[in-house]
């Protein structure tokens, strides 16, 4: 037997943000307890809103399933005498668990025979365990910042005022926080606030919705986006795409009504996303585009309550959004008529970290890095670059982006523009700081690419130099994904870049700074990025023994290595790679054991297998070195693949390790010469 079992938990308004993480844990925790107690359930559905947090289950089994329990005793030698008599070690196991010795059981175990006793043991009704379980996860709900209320011990995110926990219709009775359990729920905090009877999920969703509340998560969010683009239409425009802001404001509201509002066209003369900020940021309103993409003086706003009068909703978000642009537009007036030059000074003023120095000495150190990658790959854009570098931390002092952070870059490259700077410049300007988040946007110039990677590397170094390092899940500067867009960066362009030299130039800079050993640091940093990198090359679907086999043989230069991984991932698909795979590792297994550092000297050969191998790898060496050399790893495997049959032909005629040291030595070299270009791509041992 079966039965719909319901949770809800009733707050005061909870933060957007907190929502979804806690209702994925609530389905983990709950889908885990019940599991762990041996009670199967069917389709799981959560829903949430800024004041419930609902979770329901579909088939959840009335009672738990029997099962077996096996309890073991001493072995079985020593319960048993020669004559297979119970011992006196038999009869008093079965004694402590008040069973007959003829009741005992063998039982094979990994360390041998045990005697045991095998019980049955009946599930009991699950209505019986949901209190603790229920009771249990609701303590367990993660969240970034819980809180305290009245003089109880037990957190949350807000407080809780009502709980309702149905099991097949029924109350599960249990309280937590002074608050028990019930069947009523309550609607819309204005316009339904009386409680109403939940008697099943289907009807709680429809009564709450009558109640003016879409607890649906997927329905209240196609109804805001539907709502915002036929109000964008109306106004002759569309609404500018923004997928996380949706996703915000569809946890501020239960009961979404979209209303539209305007603002003075004077602001229209700034940067589209100053006034894209302001409305984003501050307010959570939806901007408006033409059909251009020019933005419009429009925008649109998400109410959670339909009021009489909406005109007068609408009034009040125009009187506060022009508020906020008119502040931004002061500012953009006299950031205008500052000199970069003087946001540039103003830097020396301007602590980055207090164990790193200025964002001024900061900015001085990447641009050397950034002028010495452009020397090394891209040498037609180093004064492009160096001027980059110099600005592009200006605005960070500007009245706009103090007041506003997250226009930090693209007032740079507005007041780049403005002094008449190379456009390469102002792009690069922006650039530098993407991407902003995993999987974002990447620079599309290489002066850009160069500033943010040297602005990255030195972070993560300086960072690492001064004991400020990521620890468990924390990472309060961004180390790892500024680590990730470095590797992200170089992969995109195909720098070929030594890793380990710019860490090493980086640290150099950093070195009066360092409260770290400085070896120990540039240690530290390169293998911080090459954990990074082998997560960025198995997220490519590279096996994750092909990553690891690559990485083994070095990985200074990251779009070497990623060219060496694609290569063998597709060469390990062919159908003889474990038997060629085996053959090399053999190879390689033999001289690892025993080093010889000698030419091959063919007149030293007394076998026809040894005479045919050497005859092979010296067809292929030169080719394969050749290949090797423009980095055509796939090409270079294919032609070590043909050394496959004289290996183990030699294997098979030729004893290596033979008496005659000289002979001996000779073969030795000679597997090795082998075994070298295949270290040249991966480490085989590790496949």
């Amino acid at each position: 037997m079966h039965k719909e079992l319901l949770l809800e938990i009733g707050t005061e308004e909870i933060p957007a943000s907190y929502i979804p993480p806690a209702l994925k844990a609530m389905e983990e925790t709950l889908a885990k307890r019940l599991t762990d107690n041996r009670v199967s359930f069917g389709k799981v559905s959560t829903q949430g809103t800024p004041r419930r947090l609902v979770i329901a289950m579909e088939r959840v089994a009335a009672r738990q399933e029997d099962r077996q329990v096996e309890i073991t005793g001493p072995p079985k030698a020593a319960a048993y005498d020669k004559n297979g008599k119970p011992t006196k070690a038999a009869k008093g196991f079965a004694k402590s668990q008040g069973v007959k010795v003829s009741d005992l059981q063998v039982v094979s175990t990994k360390k041998g025979e045990y005697v045991a006793v095998v019980r049955k043991e009946k599930g009991t009704e699950t209505k019986g365990i949901l209190p603790d379980i229920f009771s249990d996860l609701i303590k367990r709900v993660p969240f970034p910042k819980s809180m305290r209320w009245q003089d109880r011990a037990e957190t949350f995110a807000r407080p809780i005022h009502w709980i309702v926990a149905l099991f097949g219709g029924q109350v599960v009775d249990f309280e937590f926080r002074s608050v028990r359990s019930g069947d009523k729920s309550r609607g819309h905090r204005f316009m339904a606030p009386k409680p109403f009877v939940v008697k099943s999920y289907k009807q709680y969703l429809s009564e709450l919705e009558r109640r003016k509340v879409i607890v649906d998560i997927k329905k209240r969010k196609t109804r805001i986006k539907q709502g915002v683009q036929r109000i964008a239409k109306r106004l002759g425009g569309r609404v500018l795409p923004d997928d996380d802001l949706l996703e915000e404001v569809n946890f501020l509201v239960e009961y979404p009504v979209p209303v539209a509002g305007n603002f003075p066209k004077k602001y229209l003369r700034m940067p589209k996303e100053v006034a894209i900020t302001c409305m984003r940021s501050h307010q959570r309103y939806f901007s408006v585009i033409d059909d251009k993409g020019k933005l419009m003086a429009h925008f649109i706003t998400v109410s959670n309550t339909k009021a009489r009068k909406m005109k007068a909703v609408a009034a009040g978000n125009e009187y506060v959004v022009t508020a906020r642009l008119e502040d931004a537009w002061f500012y953009y007036q006299i950031d205008r008529k500052t000199p970069l030059k003087e946001f540039v000074e103003e830097l020396k003023g301007v602590v980055f970290h207090s164990k790193l120095g200025t964002s001024y000495e900061k900015l001085t150190r990447f641009k050397a890095l950034a002028e010495y990658m452009a020397k090394e790959v891209a040498p037609k854009k180093l004064k492009e670059t160096s001027r980059a570098a110099v600005l592009c931390k200006a605005d960070l002092v500007s009245g706009v982006v103090s007041e506003f952070p997250d226009l930090q870059g693209v007032m740079g490259r507005e007041y780049a523009r403005l002094a008449k700077e190379k456009p390469a410049v102002a792009k690069a300007i922006y650039e530098h700081y993407l991407p902003i988040r995993a999987g974002g946007e990447l620079p599309a110039t290489v002066p850009g690419a160069l500033v943010s990677i040297a602005d990255k590397l030195d972070t993560v170094v300086g960072c690492f130099g001064v004991g400020l390092r990521p620890t468990g899940g924390a990472d309060p500067y961004g180390l790892r994904r500024q680590a990730i867009g470095t590797i992200n960066i170089i992969g995109e362009f195909g720098f070929r870049i030594d890793l380990a030299k710019l860490i090493a130039r980086a640290a150099t800079r950093l070195k009066p700074k360092f409260t770290e050993p400085m070896a120990q640091t540039k240690k530290d940093v390169m293998e911080f990025f090459l954990r990074r990198f082998e997560g960025v090359l198995t997220g490519m679907g590279i096996p994750a023994q092909v990553v690891a086999a690559v990485l083994a043989t070095g990985a200074d230069d990251l779009k070497d290595a990623e060219s060496r991984a694609l290569a063998l991932a597709a060469f390990q698909k062919r159908k003889d790679f474990a038997e060629l795979a085996r053959a090399f590792k053999r190879a390689d297994h033999i001289t690892r054991k025993n080093p010889v550092k000698k030419k091959v000297s063919p007149r030293l050969f007394t076998q026809k297998e040894e005479k045919a191998l050497h005859k092979s790898f010296t067809q292929v060496e030169k080719k394969v070195n050749a290949k090797l050399k423009k980095g055509d790893y796939e090409a270079a495997l294919e032609d070590l693949a043909g050394l496959k049959e004289p290996v183990d032909a030699f294997f098979e005629g030729v004893l290596v390790m033979d008496k005659d040291k000289k002979v001996r030595e000779n073969r030795l070299a000679l597997l090795t010469a082998i075994t070298g270009m295949f270290s040249g791509i991966a480490d085989f041992t590790k496949l």
